[in-house]
């Protein structure tokens, strides 16, 4: 296997000791935008994965301070997780009123069925995106090629920051720690690190890691 990667670290405006933060620090870094023919409901809130397990987050914090050697001076605020609500977005809500539209218009001659309605249960929930068996083995002008057309269609694109300068891949065991961190749970097992019940040789380790390829 040989390949050539760079990892540069994502800034974030701060580095918080308190979790988790109130709803006013989370709503100046993060929302979202409902669109549809009429403001969100609780019922469309529970179809969407933005309500908040004041339980879960407890536990999950809990944990991390117990185990995780990143988070032992975490400080977990009980004040900023109960004040989240649990039937609406703890974050902003921006309303776009989606245009009307008449997909009868745009049904075949001979169709009198829209493909994408459903006779009964819930109406379907539809993400737009590429998946990987799409662009497994294209080359960079047919991504391009997409990507030109993604955004000609109007459709939106997200950007994301990062540091100026590469983090080192040499002397560094936190490093995938930091990047994959459902694979290193308590935040140890980087390469190069020492700290364990015995001493692992890096080639075993890197073995080690190179089962994970898929996950």
């Amino acid at each position: 296997m040989t390949g050539n990667a760079v990892f540069f670290e994502t800034p974030v405006p701060k580095v918080y000791k308190v979790l988790p933060p109130s709803r006013t620090e989370l709503s100046e870094v993060l929302a979202y935008v409902f669109m549809g023919p009429s403001r969100p409901s609780t019922h469309d809130h529970d179809r969407i994965p933005l309500l908040v397990n004041k339980n879960k987050v407890a536990r999950a914090l809990e944990w991390l301070k117990l185990n995780h050697c990143d988070y032992q001076d975490l400080e977990i605020s009980y004040d900023n997780l109960n004040d989240y609500p649990e039937d609406v977005p703890p974050v902003s809500v921006q309303f776009t009123q989606a245009p009307d539209f008449d997909p009868s218009e745009n049904l075949a001659l001979h169709q009198t069925e829209d493909p994408s309605a459903t006779d009964s249960g819930q109406c379907n929930f539809i993400v737009h995106g590429l998946t990987g068996d799409k662009i497994e083995g294209a080359s960079s002008n047919v991504l391009k090629a997409e990507s030109l057309k993604h955004l000609r269609r109007g459709g939106k694109a997200l950007g994301v920051g990062r540091s100026e300068d590469p983090e080192s891949t040499y002397d560094n065991p936190q490093l995938y720690p930091q990047m994959f961190p459902w694979l290193f749970p308590y935040g140890l097992g980087g390469i190069g690190n020492e700290n364990g019940i015995q001493r692992v040789p890096d080639a075993a380790r890197k073995r080690a890691l190179l089962l994970y390829h898929d996950k």
